[in-house]
Formats: C-alpha cells, sequence, structure tokens
C-alpha cells in the first residue's frame, strides 16, 4: 500500500495500471476510518483491480468553521486500518494541492438540494459536488463506492454525474452498525459518555416507527419519531421527513407505489449524527 500526496505521482501510479487494463475503483472519505468506510473499501476490492482510497477533510462542504475544526484528523491510524483491506493507494491531498486556487463553481441539484441536509446546511452540497468532481479527475475511477447513511449525497453524487456526463459507475454501500445500531460514523468518536449511550435510540425509534404504517399516517410517524427522540434529554431532533426515494420530496400517503425513505438528523450534544430507514 502506498501513501500519495500529489495529483502527479496519483496519475503516474494509476496510467500503469490502467494501460494494463485493470479497472480502478475508489472511494472517497474524510478519515477518521471505522468498519463503515472499510467495508466500501473491500467492496470495491470485489469489483474492482486496483483499489484508491481518498483521506481529505474537504474545507469547501463545512458551512460551520467550528465543524470543521473539530472533525477528527487520524491518518496513522487510518493507514493502520487499510492495511488489513484491499486497498493499494491512499491518496492524502493538502488543502492546496486540491485547491491550488478557490473553486467558484455552483452546481444546481433542483429539488434534490433544498430539502433535508440541503435546508439545513446552506452550500453543503455545493461543496461535496466541488470536491467529489475534484476527485474524479485526478482518480478516473471506473467504479466509485458511496455509503447509502449519506442518503441525500447519494441521490446529489446521481445527479452530478449525470450533469457532467462523467464515466464512472456509482455503486452504493450498505450502512454499517454498531452493535446496539448506531451507525457508524466518524462523528461518533466526538461524543461524550452521556449521548454516545443515547445515540442508538435514533436508530432504535425508526425501526420501531416501520411497525407503524398500517395503524398511523405518515404526519402521525414523524411526529412520533420526533417525540420519541426528543424525550432523551442528551438529543434533540433537527428534522424528520418521510421522502419518495428518487425525487427526496416529501410523501404524504403510504399507499403511493414509490420507495419511501425516512431521513433524520440530530443533534447529540454539539454533535450532528444523520441516519435514514427504508419503509
Amino acid at each position: 500500500m502506498e501513501l500519495i500526496s500529489t495529483i502527479a505521482d496519483l496519475k503516474a501510479a494509476l496510467n500503469g495500471h490502467r494501460q494494463e487494463g485493470r479497472s480502478i475503483g475508489f472511494v472517497p472519505t474524510m478519515g477518521a476510518l471505522h468498519q463503515g468506510h472499510l467495508s466500501l473499501v473491500h467492496q470495491a476490492g470485489e469489483k474492482t483491480d486496483v483499489v484508491v482510497v481518498s483521506i481529505f477533510v474537504n474545507p469547501t462542504q463545512f458551512n460551520d468553521p467550528k465543524d470543521l475544526e473539530r472533525y477528527p484528523r487520524t491518518l496513522e491510524n487510518d493507514m493502520e486500518l487499510l492495511e488489513a483491506t484491499p486497498c493499494q493507494y491512499v491518496f492524502a491531498p493538502s488543502v492546496q494541492e486540491v485547491y491550488p486556487e478557490p473553486d467558484n463553481r455552483q452546481f444546481d441539484f433542483g429539488d434534490l438540494e433544498r430539502v433535508m441536509e440541503g435546508e439545513h446546511r446552506p452550500g453543503h452540497f455545493n461543496g461535496v459536488a466541488q470536491v467529489v468532481s475534484k476527485l474524479f479527475d485526478m482518480v478516473e475511477p471506473d467504479k466509485a463506492i458511496f455509503g447509502e447513511k449519506d442518503f441525500q449525497q447519494m441521490a446529489i453524487i446521481y445527479a452530478m454525474v449525470v450533469q457532467l456526463g462523467l464515466d464512472v459507475e456509482i455503486v452504493p454501500g450498505t450502512t454499517v452498525r454498531e452493535a446496539d445500531g448506531l451507525a457508524m460514523s466518524s462523528r461518533n468518536a466526538l461524543l461524550t459518555e452521556e449521548h454516545r449511550k443515547s445515540a442508538p435510540r435514533i436508530y432504535q425509534t425508526l425501526s420501531e416507527a416501520k411497525k407503524l404504517t398500517l395503524s398511523m399516517s405518515i404526519e402521525e410517524v414523524k411526529g412520533w419519531v420526533v417525540a420519541m427522540i426528543n424525550e432523551d434529554p442528551y438529543l434533540c431532533v433537527e428534522y424528520f421527513d418521510i421522502v419518495d426515494s428518487k425525487t427526496l420530496q416529501s410523501v404524504d400517503c403510504w399507499e403511493d407505489k414509490e420507495t419511501k425513505v425516512g431521513c433524520i438528523a440530530v443533534f447529540a450534544g454539539e454533535v450532528r449524527l444523520i441516519d435514514n430507514i427504508t419503509f
């Protein structure tokens, strides 16, 4: 496994593989890796010949400077974890390498970005599209693996690939959970002991909500989920919505045929956790 920090070295390393007909798999991350990330790396290894993992805390997708400052950075530990995976190249560029000059591109994802995360984190998805499109240009992967925990982000990435006409297959990776149900996230490391004990209530409540679809309306289920989570003094729901899995717009009837996904953001103290469940 090789650590690479410049675009020139990355392209030089990958061009040889590409010329020999090997497929390139890519897992973009912001580091502070956990088993959820590693499962995506293993998936990339199953689907492609050469696996690249990027570790880059992207400043343009943070609308809160304190959140950017707090975000865990653990490159040495990340490298150790990746040694036991199919990863062959770790790409860990500097901010200057990725943004030699400001990226002023403005993407328009329409209604996809005006709800949920987009509504509560202005500019977040524009920053995601900026950095992912840049990384795709640097790596030129055949397949890129993204975790389904970031459900809305997946929809944005799909839309970006279509908009830019990129030749890359986006592959979804199943959310990996702790034994108590909490979705694995780099932010979990920032939780206090009390907030960590309360955090599993998020997924437990979502799971219980699936059983209520025959006895409650969608609005009633949404209200029940928020009330149940907010009962815990260590948790505070920022939003919860049940949406069409393709358009991400709110649905109001269980009988509609489209797949419905419940998406939630919860503050556990100062740490913001997201999760989702399919109804």
